[in-house]
């Protein structure tokens, strides 16, 4: 063993002191604390290594301005930022060159931003491959056979043996060094699993991801006792392009998995909206469907959503304030309607970064998230249950027997696809089924500017409790706990 690699297999985790607590799975209720006790809401983006905010790290070019950027994330509410380990779209990223052989540039740089993120308070959910540029610029990768590596073509990823004990060493690797950190949220131990990694099949979805979580499960529990949450992601249009395959089967209920991803890219809405009614409600309905899948207490959450058709294949950068309320509409449909955070967003901007505006969403989100009782909130989606007295709203909600949360979501007047911000006022009733017959502490949140309305102490009867709104223009949320 020569002398970088002697030093790359020293766990970096090990010299630096771990400050930052563990995440994990909430007991009995689909949400996230951390070790002690205290909620988790993972609140944030999709970031790349080789984007503008995080470029400095490489060659440690600039680390100073990347960690004031960390900062600045954390003071705007962020705690998570999901990042890939390799982003391939740049020949320089890669983790191995040849295969096997782990870059030392490339881990100085992950040695570096994890130490940041401990310093910062952030976290990072982590996946080993960027599996959309491994494939379309395959004829560069390491992994390819006329590269030296051992595969001959993207389409058996998942099947080719060598292949799969590469990504496995990949994944140890990674544990060892970086698993004892409790900067690192958790594993999403594959990008986008896809029936066209494996001949267009999904048989071996099961089997392949229960081999990676071992692999990183075990090699955790030897070196640290303990293991960090998993999850695989999915492209969520996948569930309806391609019905006669399992997909939602290991997305949804792998026995080994502890949390369930995917990403709410809805053809026509989410993917290329043309207002920023119909994303939101598009986000409902899919997380709905979702929940329904969901067999046990484990959380869900987006991992990836935004206008990649828009931007992607129709070259179109949406306008800011266009882009900004539908951020921020998608996000809240996303917490209403169930899901841990508010989802993370694709930037799909040019540069590849949110805008000052969705870092205020982002900030308004995190101040809101204390209103709720998390590890203790047992919620089920009430989308379709809600109901109000006006009828030119959509509903979004989940609740249990002593919480709820509710979005309330005007269709019009649109002006240039947005909500026309001059509208008149409404108010509405709001009834609010399922709650026990008991005082309730109501507070109305102001989405857009991060603050409270007012809040009320009513009291449920008959197994629903009845909410009078304060006058809004556009939306408004509402938490509900019991009063003290």
């Amino acid at each position: 063993m020569d002398l970088i690699e002697r030093r790359l297999a020293e766990p970096a985790c090990r010299k630096a002191p771990v400050g930052l607590p563990w995440i994990q799975v909430a007991q009995g209720a689909p949400y996230f604390v951390d070790e002690t006790g205290a909620d988790f809401t993972p609140i944030g983006q999709n970031d790349a290594i080789s984007w503008v905010e995080l470029e400095g790290l490489f060659r440690r070019r600039d680390l100073a301005a990347v960690e004031r950027h960390l900062v600045w994330l954390r003071d705007h509410g962020v705690t998570v930022l999901r990042l890939m380990m390799e982003y391939a779209q740049v020949r320089t990223r890669y983790f191995e060159r040849p295969a096997g052989r782990f870059n030392p540039t490339l881990v100085q740089l992950w040695d570096d931003l994890f130490a940041m993120c401990e310093r910062v308070g952030l976290r990072i959910l982590l996946t080993p491959f960027d599996t959309f540029w491994t494939w379309l610029h395959w004829r560069h990768h390491p992994y390819n056979a006329a590269n030296g590596g051992p595969l001959d073509h993207p389409s058996r990823l998942l099947l080719c043996g060598a292949t799969r004990e590469l990504i496995k060493a990949r994944l140890r690797f990674a544990a060892a060094r970086w698993g004892g950190s409790g900067a690192l949220f958790a594993w999403d131990l594959w990008n986008e699993i896809h029936p066209a990694q494996a001949q267009d099949s999904a048989d071996n979805f099961n089997d392949f991801i229960a081999d990676l979580s071992a692999a990183v499960r075990e090699e955790e529990l030897r070196r640290f006792g303990r293991s960090h949450p998993q999850t695989v992601s999915l492209f969520g249009p996948e569930l309806t392009l391609k019905p006669h395959l399992d997909l939602a089967g290991p997305i949804y209920r792998h026995p080994d998995l502890d949390f369930a991803n995917l990403h709410i890219y809805a053809t026509g809405t989410i993917d290329d909206p043309k207002n920023t009614v119909a994303p939101p409600v598009a986000m409902g309905r899919i997380i709905r469907g979702a929940l329904t899948e969901i067999q046990d207490s484990r959380p869900f959450f987006d991992s990836e959503h935004g206008p990649i058709h828009t931007f992607k294949d129709r070259k179109r950068t949406l306008p800011e304030p266009f882009d900004d309320e539908y951020f921020r509409h998608l996000q809240w449909a996303h917490l209403a309607s169930g899901g841990a955070g508010g989802g993370m967003r694709w930037p799909n901007r040019h540069p590849h970064v949110l805008t000052p505006g969705m870092r205020r969403a982002q900030a308004s989100l995190s101040r809101f998230t204390p209103l709720i009782d998390w590890s203790r909130f047992r919620r089920r989606n009430l989308n379709q249950e809600i109901v109000t007295t006006h009828t030119g709203l959509e509903t979004f909600g989940c609740g249990d027997d002593r919480q709820a949360l509710v979005w309330l979501l005007r269709r019009g007047p649109l002006a240039d696809g947005q909500l026309d911000a001059h509208a008149p006022p409404i108010q509405t009733m709001v009834r609010v089924p399922g709650l026990a017959a008991r005082a309730y502490e109501v507070t109305a949140w102001n989405t857009a500017e991060g603050r409270t309305e007012g809040s009320w102490r009513l009291e449920a009867g008959r197994g629903a409790l009845m909410i009078p709104t304060p006058p809004f223009v556009a939306d408004l949320a509402l938490a509900v706990r019991p009063a003290a």
